[in-house]
């Protein structure tokens, strides 16, 4: 691959939450090489630059790609019934377009929690579909009368069965559903799986170097899993001050998703039950209040939005949903450093850094003073990066 140069570049470091200006970044077989001042680096990069591609990005903000921690992308409909209809062919199709669509949003690693195979991610890792790289979890297990479109696994027995059926295929990590969620029978407050099954279930995935993730949503059901070893939350809207201190033992991380309940709630519930949207309102109202604790606290937050059907395109909502109680630079810092925390790519992904993916993003404007910057990539992101390869560059229009 012809190596990249990006002169000028105004790099933001999502780990300090500061700007650096006048920084040249040198890509080469799809890495980050090198990363230093523009000035110093001048005389080294000349030889270098006679064989290859020299962008000047005219002090433009240059930024890691973002990570989704929370993603479906299988699920093109959120019609779960319309889904078991199609045809692995149509679905792949669907599922092409929506990956697609993701990148071009910005972000350029996910973590996909229920519905993408290793089929998936090697399509895209071969370059077959153009997305961001996916990290699988293959099926949301559950038990049964449990919440979602899952893998049904009754006691400790089946549970080990499909973890290690799921880690063969190479998951990168795998999800319970410990509560019930908006769209199930089960009520938001019902629990899921005994102690018992959630540990053993933590113990399979430790024994695969892998993790357990879990759909949890009351104080109760969040608690007892980050007891049992559970390592990523995921909801969470009903926490409080007991489960903070239970994150800060356990050294978990919280992936909360309002983007899901805005764009349920923003007039769009119709199809849902009237039973699901009394659930709805109960969580979306307290997302907030979670997500103040959990910040206030200091915890590792990821940036997540578990959106489905065409509901995908409120992807970057979660940006703006956050801002009301975060800073900027603390919202940056879950879908960029906190994301590779959790996908176990630290130093590889999230930041700009030599030994990193060249996974990067040139914006017009300063994110860490204005997060709109981010929320409108068809004006503002101006240039995509995945792995070395430029997938969109406006720089000159």
């Amino acid at each position: 691959m012809t190596a990249t140069i990006l002169r000028n570049a105004t790099v933001l470091d999502p780990r300090a939450g500061e700007l650096l200006p006048d920084r040249c970044v040198v890509v080469e077989d799809g890495v980050i090489a090198e990363v230093g001042d523009a000035e110093a680096r001048a005389g080294d990069t000349e030889a270098r630059a006679r064989d290859a591609v020299t962008i000047d990005l005219r002090g433009r903000v240059l930024m890691p790609g973002l990570i989704d921690s929370h993603v479906h992308t299988t699920q093109a409909s959120a019609d779960f019934a319309e889904l078991r209809s199609w045809s692995p062919y149509y679905t792949a199709a669907r599922v092409s377009r929506l990956l697609r669509e993701m990148l071009m949003r910005g972000f350029t690693t996910v973590r996909d929690m229920g519905g993408a195979d290793h089929g998936l991610a090697r399509a895209v890792e071969e370059r077959l579909f153009d997305g961001p790289r996916v990290l699988f979890g293959g099926p949301i297990i559950a038990p049964t009368g449990g919440h979602g479109l899952t893998r049904i696994c009754d006691g400790e027995t089946e549970l080990r069965r499909a973890i290690r059926e799921q880690m063969a295929v190479g998951a990168h990590h795998v999800k319970l559903t410990l509560s019930g969620g908006i769209i199930s029978t089960m009520s938001v407050d019902a629990l899921g799986y005994s102690e018992d099954e959630i540990r053993a279930a933590v113990d399979e995935a430790n024994l695969a170097k892998r993790y357990v993730a879990g759909h949890a949503y009351t104080a109760e059901a969040v608690n007892r899993a980050l007891r049992c070893g559970v390592r990523t939350i995921e909801h969470g809207n009903l926490i409080d001050e007991s489960s903070i201190e239970l994150f800060q033992r356990h050294d978990a991380f919280y992936v909360p998703t309002l983007a899901t309940y805005a764009a349920l709630a923003g007039g769009e519930s119709g199809s849902l039950s009237e039973q699901s949207r009394r659930k709805l309102l109960d969580v979306t109202d307290a997302g907030l209040h979670a997500l103040e604790l959990a910040d206030r606290a200091g915890l590792r937050i990821g940036y997540g939005t578990d959106l489905h059907g065409a509901f995908h395109d409120r992807q970057l909502t979660e940006f703006s949903l956050r801002a009301q109680v975060q800073k900027p630079a603390d919202v940056i810092r879950s879908a960029t450093v906190t994301g590779a925390e959790i996908a176990g790519l630290v130093g590889r992904a999230g930041e700009i850094v030599p030994g990193a993916f060249a996974d990067l993003l040139v914006v017009d404007g300063d994110p860490l003073q204005d997060i709109g910057v981010l929320t409108d990539p068809d004006r503002r992101l101006l240039l995509i990066m995945r792995g070395g390869a430029v997938v969109k560059n406006v720089l000159e229009s």
